[in-house]
């Protein structure tokens, strides 16, 4: 009775197709959000884009702080915690999980319009924000390299030369939650506006040996120069430190360990349970310490800083833009997420360039043109170690230079009907020169060797579509648009590099405002061509000339398919309830999904595709080569079904007071976590529901909301990795029940 009860509790607790949308009281109709998803200001509604808003509202009631936290407010996006401060974004099923210095996500990472190309870089950004923009499907022409299943934007509020504000918050939860922000805006003179604000959060760990906690200290200072009406200039820095345990890892019942612990005794038990679980189960290799369980020693030490200028400048015929920007990320963490223990010390230095030119709106052909680039150099210390058994060491030096010219323009062909059309040329170079070691028992001291490549690569992608105004706030769409993300290197002496990965996406859609502005209904119809994807395992490499080992690989080896449909629908019952639901409906499969690995013991992979032995290349034993065929298999991190409800209801208590009651509830289809597609690593169908209650005053000021997430305290795995050598499984979780007290003023 219990799940059937859980399902009617969602539906009628009804999150928004896009929660940025909120009610306004005062006119009793949805409101209209701008967005620059297509790099020019644009009423949501008319763009023809799959594009969910966030406002900053609805991630402070969803307790959002960092990006893993999205997860539960876009149907369509999974954003998965990786070891350390490393992070993967999936949209419907297209993403990548970094596991080390030469990672790069699938999903474009922009803050302040400013793209991020290190995995570990995007935390720490959650605060102050105006929205978070996420756009579906590939965005190649506009946004570029990485944009291959997607982009999300997070976009900071402005300094407003309206006059004096401040804003102040503080928060308190279970896991000893400890939370504080805030802003204060100012006019320094008639053309001149200063905006600082910061944020500070310190949790305890969710599980019982301290891991999954957060500890994080951010700061962005922004000053905003507009002497007339035509010129505008910001200037923004932003600083953030990563501390605590980081990320964790629950050992997984499953056939070599059936009587590990069950994750309740993770959280607020024992860690030594399933310490004592692996010393049952491999009592040789534990004891002589030749395979290491995970230690409490895990910590994170990471800072990230950024220097941004964006220069507008309104000519008769369009709108300047030049947006020079660095970025200075340098990773600093030991983690056991998930499963053994690895070490990245990494200096990232970005620098990029992005020139465009938006032409005026009042005519019947309007585009945006332009000129992108950027350089990243990597010097990094990755180590990964697994006892006496084996530990991989490399030193990734890498260099990336990345060139892009873009254009897209929209023709009106008759009122109410438009063509689109744009293309976009990147050519990018990657060079690496990277000291690896890989030691053992039997060779406990060898020589580093250098790998090295040099390679071009070259990519053009497209975007077709036309639109139609079916009625005064009806729009129809259909489109074809591509994307891509570049290739690279992996540490190995000889072949080293991987292919870029290129997805072809056909859309067709509808937007649609009813019932005087106070329904909102749209609808979407997806089909993905996927290919040459990008993949990161244990996987084979030559770590000394004609001397192979395992060490993490990037290989292409997947070509799938994914179609489906998302629904949105937003409806403003009365003046003060207000209902949101998002359905999205996916089916994925691999056409073709091939890959080496390499099992040290000699026996064959536990996994849930087809393995075979392989011969291919020299090992030696007791290593052997195995091919692993996940053909025919759905996409990872890709359920079949995404339902995002929510409602909220507001008490007019007084003329100056108001009491807000709201909930949200996200529910999933199974689905797996990792391409070795172990029974222990599929996430079982599942419900979450978050409820908050707020009182406020506005024209005071001062709100305080209390707030359970996770109500009913579901188990909900957020990642998952096979424990090499051991061959057991690791996963990570998503936050248990939490609840707690938030209160803030503005003046």
């Amino acid at each position: 009775m219990r799940a059937p009860l859980l399902l009617s509790t969602a539906i009628l607790t009804a999150v928004a197709v896009h929660p940025a949308q909120a009610q306004s009281t005062d006119t009793g109709v949805l409101e209209e959000i701008v967005v620059t998803a297509q790099r020019r200001s644009e009423n949501l509604q008319k763009v023809a884009v799959a594009v969910s808003a966030v406002s900053a509202d609805d991630l402070v009631t969803a307790g959002v702080t960092d990006t893993a936290g999205l997860t539960k407010l876009v149907p369509a996006l999974v954003v998965q915690p990786g070891g350390g401060s490393n992070t993967g974004f999936y949209l419907r099923g297209v993403g990548t999980l970094g596991p080390n210095s030469f990672s790069e996500n699938a999903i474009a990472f922009n803050y302040g319009g400013v793209y991020i190309g290190r995995p570990t870089a995007p935390v720490g950004t959650f605060f102050d924000l105006a929205r978070v923009e996420v756009l579906k499907g590939p965005q190649g022409t506009l946004y570029g390299r990485n944009a291959t299943g997607g982009a999300v934007n997070v976009i900071p509020n402005r300094p407003d030369a309206g006059g004096t504000a401040g804003e102040a918050g503080l928060e308190i939860g279970n896991y000893n939650l400890r939370k504080a922000t805030g802003m204060i805006n100012a006019p320094v003179s008639d053309t001149l506006s200063l905006r600082v604000a910061g944020q500070i959060v310190d949790r305890d760990g969710y599980l019982s040996d301290g891991y999954d906690d957060e500890e994080g200290q951010a700061a962005r200072a922004s000053f905003l120069w507009e002497p007339d009406d035509r010129l505008s200039l910001l200037l923004s820095g932003d600083y953030f430190h990563q501390g605590g345990k980081g990320v964790g890892g629950v050992l997984v019942p499953g056939s070599l360990t059936p009587t590990a612990p069950a994750v309740k005794d993770r959280i607020g038990g024992s860690e030594a349970a399933s310490i004592a679980e692996l010393r049952l189960r491999f009592p040789a290799l534990i004891n002589s310490g030749l395979v290491v369980p995970p230690k409490d020693d895990g910590y994170n030490d990471s800072t990230f800083w950024g220097m941004t200028a964006t220069l507008d400048y309104q000519f008769d015929a369009g709108t300047l833009t030049v947006l020079p920007a660095y970025r200075d990320s340098r990773p600093d963490f030991v983690f056991y997420s998930v499963g053994f223990q690895g070490t990245v010390q990494e200096v990232s230095k970005q620098s990029s360039v992005e020139v465009r030119f938006a032409s005026a709106e009042d005519n019947p052909f309007r585009y945006v043109v332009g000129g992108f680039w950027f350089r990243d150099e990597v010097n990094a210390l990755n180590s990964f170690f697994q006892g006496g058994l084996s530990t991989t060491t490399f030193m990734p030096h890498q260099e990336a230079v990345s060139k892009a010219v873009f254009g897209q323009g929209t023709y009106d062909v008759s009122k109410g009907l438009r063509l689109v059309a744009g293309v976009r040329y990147t050519h990018e170079n990657k060079q690496q020169t990277t000291p690896v070691r890989q030691s053992s028992v039997s060779n406990p001291n060898p020589p580093f060797v250098t790998a090295t490549g040099d390679e071009n690569f070259n990519s053009v992608t497209w975007k077709g579509g036309i639109e139609f105004d079916a009625g005064p706030q009806s729009l129809l769409y259909a489109n074809v648009a591509t994307g891509f993300k570049a290739g690279g290197f992996y540490p190995a002496v000889g072949r080293n590099s991987f292919d870029p990965e290129k997805l072809t996406a056909y859309t067709v859609g509808s937007k649609n405002r009813f019932l005087d502005n106070r329904l909102q209904l749209n609808a979407e119809a997806f089909w993905w061509d996927y290919k040459d994807q990008q993949i990161g395992y244990i996987g084979p490499v030559e770590v000394r000339p004609g001397v192979y080992g395992q060490a993490s690989v990037t290989a292409n080896v997947g070509q799938a398919r994914m179609y489906g449909m998302e629904v949105e629908a937003q409806f403003l019952a009365t003046r003060n309830d207000e209902i949101g639901i998002n359905l999205q409906y996916m089916d994925s499969k691999y056409k073709s999904f091939v890959y080496t690995a390499i099992s040290a013991g000699g026996t064959p992979l536990p996994s849930g595709c087809a393995v075979t032995p392989n011969t291919s290349l020299p090992v030696a034993a007791p290593a052997r080569l195995f091919t692993v065929d996940c053909s025919g298999k759905p996409a990872v991190n890709a359920p079949k079904w995404s339902l995002n409800l929510s409602y909220s209801h507001t008490f007019e208590l007084s003329a100056d007071h108001d009491l807000i009651l709201g909930t949200r509830s996200r529910i999933e289809s199974g689905r797996f976590l990792s391409i070795d597609y172990r029974p222990e690593q599929h996430q079982g169908g599942y419900m979450t529901t978050d409820a908050w209650l707020t009182l406020e005053a506005p024209a005071q000021g001062w709100s305080v909301t209390g707030y359970v997430n996770n109500l009913t305290d579901k188990d909900v795995y957020s990642t998952s990795v096979t424990r090499p050598i051991l061959n057991v499984v690791y996963n990570g979780l998503r936050p248990p029940r939490t609840y707690g007290l938030r209160g803030s003023v503005s003046f």
